[in-house]
């Protein structure tokens, strides 16, 4: 009895003796972009609950914080007794994140949506295949269209924005090909991630010009982009999900807007028609329990469909009205995905292969 005794006290007193942090840095979006910030954020909350490790977030207010801030979260991992591990999130973060991790080469680094230009054993970099996942929602977004006019708003140019519209390009392009219906892309950007005016601005922009559907790969700025098409749809259908849904089932036209990154759904139900999501609470999550575990090797995990690293959101709130609207197109995405899975499509990641991009020798299922 007196040997268990010792032993959980050992147990405890190990448990509450380790001394380990993950600090997460933000990109100029922050916390609240209810998209990658927070999704990564989520994961690494996750990690630290199930680990009992502490957890803190740096906030970067504009680019000349990234360098600063990173340092410092590195000063502070290394004041821990047993380390810890310092996320930067966001592309635009790379220069930044290299210089300082040449720096520390002691601490643990891990990347969301971009990886160092070479190779460092104390950086892991996690990478998206979000064209995989934004071919979906652009194959729902030509099928829902009444116009026949859909929206893209990115943020940045960076390549995961770009993936992201290669990919939803891609999707609309398939609908055509296969159902013969013209679908024209309507593309802008705002040139930044963390106003979501902006995002709203050229969103009412795009429905004037036609668009009644738009797909945000543009952080914060998103947000912006789903107020306006929730303003317009309530102004046709009023306000709350039920009259959202009973206008679109009786066939009348409404105004979505398409998540990225996290389920954006919950948003505005009903007006967010789908989300393209990837996995940056995974990354998150397994960034920080390598770290502790000491599994962490430096290099670059890439996360698409086939290791469920990319999807699109469940549809708790839009099914019945896609269902409605295009009776077969969930139908048809599955089957496409797996063709995808089986590498019978690949999804253009470049522009000359968007330009290159067809599936007319693919035969839908009857």
């Amino acid at each position: 009895m007196k040997r268990f005794l010792v032993i959980a006290l050992l147990a405890v007193l190990f448990t509450f003796g380790f001394s380990f942090k993950a600090i997460m840095v933000t990109d100029t979006g922050g916390l609240g972009d209810k998209s990658f910030n927070d999704g990564t954020w989520a994961g690494i909350k996750k990690a630290g609950e199930e680990l009992k490790i502490e957890t803190k977030v740096v906030m970067s207010l504009e680019q000349s914080d990234y360098v600063p801030n990173l340092t410092k979260a590195a000063e502070e991992v290394l004041k821990e007794k047993d380390g810890g591990v310092v996320f930067a999130v966001g592309f635009m973060m790379q220069d930044a994140l290299e210089k300082v991790a040449k720096q520390y080469p002691t601490v643990y680094f891990a990347c969301i949506d971009f990886t160092p230009s070479s190779t460092l054993p104390n950086v892991i970099g996690f990478l998206f295949k979000e064209q995989e996942a934004a071919f979906s929602v652009g194959y729902i977004a030509a099928a829902m269209t009444k116009t026949g006019k859909v929206g893209f708003v990115g943020g940045i140019a960076i390549p995961p924005v770009e993936r992201y519209r290669y990919g939803y390009e891609a999707g609309v392009k398939a609908y055509q090909d296969l159902k013969g219906k013209k679908v024209t892309v309507v593309r802008g950007y705002t040139n930044e991630f963390s106003d979501p005016k902006k995002g709203k601005d050229l969103a009412i922009s795009q429905f004037s010009q036609g668009v009644d559907i738009i797909f945000a790969a543009a952080g914060a700025c998103g947000n912006g982009v789903i107020e306006a098409a929730k303003e317009k749809s309530e102004k046709l259908a009023g306000k709350g999900l039920e009259n959202i849904k009973k206008y679109a089932l009786s066939g009348k036209a409404l105004y979505y807007a398409i998540g990225v990154d996290v389920d954006q759904d919950y948003v505005a139900p009903g007006v967010v028609l789908t989300s393209a999501t990837k996995g940056v609470d995974m990354a998150g999550y397994y960034g920080v329990k390598w770290a502790y575990t000491g599994q962490f090797k430096g290099g670059t995990q890439t996360l698409g469909l086939k290791e469920q690293g990319v999807r699109i959101s469940q549809l708790t709130y839009t099914k019945e009205i896609i269902d409605k609207v295009a009776p077969t197109v969930l139908k048809e995405i599955d089957y496409l995905q797996g063709l995808i899975l089986k590498g019978t499509i690949t999804i253009p990641d470049s522009e000359d292969a968007l330009k290159a991009f067809t599936v007319k020798g693919v035969k839908l299922p009857k």
